[in-house]
């Protein structure tokens, strides 16, 4: 299978005609028949296919303890591109196709709610395996509609029970995920395919303004408690504060109660997506934001509330894996700002990133792109990997 033909095969799936981009939340009809097209391919290929309690699933080619784990994942965020997740799941079965004979076990993984766009939080599915998030925690999170992922996964015919480290991370020797490039960085070298260093530190954060509502005739400029021009103080200062420390935030979500365009609003919520270069400059990076936000609140008579939704630390690649791999395909190295279930699993296991050249440069968008030529590049640079490693 070529990169281009699997990715075709699934190109209908969640595809929103009016935007060009994809709606694959976790759980949603999209990504049910995304994770058939998983089971299907696997078995055409003699894998035997399991799902744990997370909704992970895992395609495996044979038993045995030190397996090479391949794959990434297949939901998106609202719009977003089609090479985000699943290049990687393609590339994977792709690769597979060109090594039939291998000595070690191999196993392709597609990785649930890595994006984290219905529940809020990102690489649910790995950090439930890895026992990074606490499974009351994860089944008490809700979707917009108020529905908690306990109650989805029991309407999907799951066991909420079975939510938490399912054991077989410890078969696992080495991961290597390929994905695409989320920046430019591969377009300036002239290079299909690079070989990942590190993660910045990222995480989310909700901050609760909150006023009090009114009608927006009738109430007096000078009379308002308005959570909105906190808000947006805070919006700007966000972006100030993250242009000066070469760092990066984001105000992507937001809620607006009672959501009237003639009521002044009671209260807005909104989601901070913030990454450094550091743990100590994010934790800094947040702080004087948050700083920001009180003052800001403080001065329009509202209140504020923050409280963190996740946070991750740096990872770092494992070095001599990334550099057997960067000497091997003879790659440039590059870090990324971008989280991944690589870096979540990169505590526990040998974890590399392979990153396909995106032209545009733009992810998380209908414009999100990667060349035929370079696909196919990267899955000859992962077949290469695969033989290394496993033949």
């Amino acid at each position: 299978m070529s990169p281009s033909k699997g990715l075709d095969a699934i190109a209908d799936i969640g595809l929103d005609a009016h935007t060009g981009g994809y709606r694959r939340f976790a759980w949603s009809d999209a990504d049910m028949e995304l994770r058939e097209w998983f089971v299907g391919e696997a078995e055409a290929r003699g894998m035997d296919v399991v799902e744990d309690g997370n909704g992970n699933q895992l395609a495996r080619t044979k038993p045995g303890p030190d397996a090479l784990l391949l794959g990434s994942h297949l939901d998106s965020v609202p719009d977003g591109g089609a090479f985000d997740g699943p290049l990687g799941v393609v590339s994977a079965f792709a690769a597979l196709d060109r090594l039939p004979e291998h000595n070690r076990p191999i196993v392709i993984a597609n990785f649930a709610d890595e994006e984290g766009a219905r529940f809020g939080i990102a690489c649910a599915g790995s950090q439930l395996a890895t026992g990074a998030l606490a499974p009351d925690k994860a089944l008490a999170l809700k979707d917009r509609d108020g529905y908690t992922l306990a109650e989805i996964l029991t309407q999907r015919g799951r066991d909420p029970y079975r939510v938490g480290p399912p054991g077989w991370l410890d078969d696992i020797g080495t991961f290597v995920e390929l994905h695409v490039e989320q920046g430019r960085h591969l377009v300036h070298t002239g290079d299909a395919v690079g070989v990942a260093t590190a993660i910045w530190p990222h995480g989310r954060w909700r901050l609760d303004f909150c006023g009090v509502a009114d009608h927006a005739g009738a109430t007096r400029m000078e009379d308002r408690r308005d959570p909105m021009l906190a808000y947006a103080a805070t919006a700007l200062a966000a972006r100030r504060l993250a242009t000066d420390a070469d760092a990066r935030a984001t105000f992507g979500r937001l809620e607006v109660a009672p959501g009237g365009t003639n009521a002044i609003p009671s209260r807005v919520r909104a989601w901070l997506d913030a990454r450094a270069s550091t743990e100590d400059e994010l934790e800094l990076l947040v702080d004087e934001i948050v700083a920001e936000a009180r003052q800001a609140s403080m001065a329009d008579d509202t209140e504020i509330e923050v409280s963190a939704d996740s946070v991750s630390p740096a990872v770092t690649f494992d070095v001599p894996l990334r550099d057997r791999l960067a000497t091997l395909l003879d790659a440039p190295v590059l870090p990324t700002g971008a989280g991944h279930d690589a870096g979540v699993l990169s505590p526990h296991i040998p974890t590399a990133m392979l990153f396909v050249r995106n032209p545009t440069g733009v992810s998380h968008s209908p414009a999100e792109h990667a060349e035929a030529d370079d696909c196919v590049a990267g899955v000859d640079a992962l077949a290469r990997v695969v033989e290394t490693l496993a033949t």
